[in-house]
């Protein structure tokens, strides 16, 4: 199964993602955002990606600026400019391969989908897995690392094993963006993903797209998944298996 690696741009940011190719001609074009402090490359993503290949879809999946191999300065991004990083992402592989189809996005990065998946014409189908309902949680989390971000602007903290330094810009862009209002302005079909045994995104938050989302909805609960869908191997072809079963535009 071929792959690309490949680079577009946001704005002046050079941006890094890797196309997930069929042997053949693609039935479906899909672009994957990945989750907060995340890449491209986590393991979920990545085989879910290869995945979906493997049944002649296509799969943009990149980096957010700051992350991986994208330039930018994470703490200099926020929740807007991951939207327009999707917008580059969408605006490249339309010119690749075509527009595409299919919006998939993972936690924090499916909360961007849901934001941007209205002015996308193109897409017949939204996937979030393990999606909040607001943006507001993220707030508390980070605050919760690392109280000084409050209180001084700036801060460290270590998600993942990983320090990441935020600044709170970053805060107050995920205090003020009504992600509940653009979720109830969705108008495509919407299949949410998401497991009551999830630690870092609660199982309330499913319960609320469920009933927000403005599209016909469908929810499917993996059991006793992980937030990063990695404890059990099996998840990654629950989640790509279920998608295929889905999207059938």
């Amino acid at each position: 199964m071929p792959i690309r690696r490949v680079t577009f741009h946001s704005a002046d940011i050079k941006l890094v993602g890797i196309l997930d190719l069929p042997e053949s001609p693609p039935r479906h074009i899909a672009v994957f955002a990945h989750c907060f402090t995340c890449t491209k490359d986590i393991k979920a993503i990545a085989r879910i990606s290869r995945l979906l290949a493997k049944a002649d879809v296509a799969v943009l999946r990149f980096d957010f600026r700051g992350l991986g191999g994208s330039q930018g300065t994470f703490a200099d991004s926020n929740f807007l400019t991951n939207i327009e990083d999707i917008r580059a992402a969408i605006a490249f592989v339309t010119a690749e391969l075509g527009p595409p189809d299919l919006l998939v996005g993972h936690s924090l990065g499916g909360a961007a989908m849901m934001a941007i998946a209205p002015e996308i014409p193109s897409a017949k189908g939204l996937v979030t897995l393990a999606a909040p309902s607001d943006t507001t949680h993220l707030v508390t989390t980070l605050l919760r690392l690392n109280p000084a971000i409050g209180t001084e602007g700036q801060g460290d903290v270590v998600i993942g094993g990983m320090t990441h330094h935020v600044k709170q810009q970053m805060l107050d862009v995920l205090s003020s963006f009504d992600l509940p209002a653009a979720i109830k302005s969705l108008n495509l079909p919407h299949l949410i993903i998401h497991s009551k045994a999830d630690a870092t995104v609660s199982w309330q938050h499913a319960q609320n797209l469920l009933e927000w989302t403005g599209g016909p909805a469908l929810m499917i609960t993996p059991r006793d998944s992980d937030h990063l869908f990695i404890e059990n191997p099996a998840d990654v072809s629950l989640v790509a298996n279920s998608i295929l079963m889905w999207h059938k535009p």
